[in-house]
């Protein structure tokens, strides 16, 4: 195998279950209204699965659009990384579940737990096998179907969260592609925004399905803002480049108001930024990708151009990448 210097974005997908759930229908199911949704959050609708429908369905679609894009036979992949923080089974994986639906038959396949921030770890670690020749193309991608661990009579964060999905696929290039990734974690803040339940503690919450999301929702945004505004400079540094080197700013999409922040300390005007939060709410995960492959698919996001992508979730974990598409 030829040495490679970059691991390259080469196609990118994503997909948001039929099923739309509106701030006005949210309106009907507990005490709040589309105006205070819309003012706090910028959100305006989410996509939530169908009764049948699971994390690796979702994430299947946006792999085959991806894949699609990317102009590869399926042959070609050899990793496949599933960001989710819903999985359809403890195990096997997502990935291998959606290793076989694609009929994927060599390589490495696994999950990688970092809520929100999960699809930047997956692509860190992606962009590692590609880079010390362990694989050639990997499939990345972002799944969640958060709304099966949502108390919908909590007004909190039930009107916050929807499922959907983004992938991309990475192959080696000697063209920039990955610049960098940055990776962090802190596990004081645990219990600041998190499910308190899982298989060997707390296991009776999850057979009575009692197990939820719990979010001290003001303190979490104050870490996030803080924090998001270090990553950004963080990355600058380590790639000498100056705000004004970043073509678009690609957040998660949790809330309009992080977002605006963010841009705010990258002195970057908003439409800069593309946000696609107001369409499906935050979708863990899948939200990066998702927003990435919108604006690669309406013109916005041009090849050449400079990506920044961040995330902030539970854990605490965040991080970012640089990416020259």
């Amino acid at each position: 195998m030829c040495s490679v210097k970059y691991s390259r974005i080469k196609g990118t997908g994503s997909y948001l279950p039929e099923k739309v759930l509106s701030n006005t229908d949210l309106e009907k199911m507990i005490d709040t209204t589309d105006q205070w949704i819309r003012d706090r959050t910028g959100i305006e609708r989410r996509h939530i699965v169908g009764e049948d429908e699971t994390t690796c369905d979702l994430a299947e679609m946006a792999s085959r659009r991806a894949i699609e894009a990317a102009g590869i036979n399926i042959e070609d992949i050899d990793l496949v990384i599933i960001a989710t923080t819903t999985p359809d089974r403890i195990f096997p994986s997502t990935a291998c579940l959606l290793q076989e639906r694609l009929g994927i038959q060599k390589g490495a396949a696994f999950d990688v737990q970092a809520v929100c921030t999960g699809f930047v770890y997956a692509l860190d670690i992606a962009d590692k096998f590609i880079r010390t020749k362990s694989a050639r193309t990997a499939l990345v991608v972002g799944a969640d179907a958060l709304s099966r661990i949502l108390d919908w009579s909590d007004r909190t964060t039930c009107v916050l969260f929807g499922d959907g999905a983004g992938a991309v696929v990475l192959s080696g290039s000697d063209e920039s592609g990955v610049l960098s990734t940055h990776l962090h974690a802190d596990g004081r803040y645990k219990d600041l925004l998190t499910v308190p339940a899982g298989i060997s503690q707390g296991y009776e919450q999850v057979q009575s399905q009692n197990a939820f999301i719990h979010m001290d929702g003001r303190e979490v945004f104050k870490k996030a803002v803080n924090t998001l505004g270090q990553l950004v400079d963080e990355t600058l540094e380590a790639n000498q480049m100056e705000k004004g080197d970043i073509d678009w700013l690609i957040p998660h999409q949790a809330n309009i108001r992080i977002i605006t922040a963010t841009a705010k300390k990258l002195k970057m005007p908003m439409d800069r930024v593309v946000v696609t939060v107001q369409e499906h709410g935050n979708t863990s995960a899948a939200s990066i990708p998702l927003a990435l492959d919108v604006a690669v698919r309406d013109g916005r996001v041009k090849r050449g151009e400079t990506l920044l992508l961040e995330a902030f979730g539970g854990g605490f974990t965040w991080g970012s990448a640089l990416v020259k598409y």
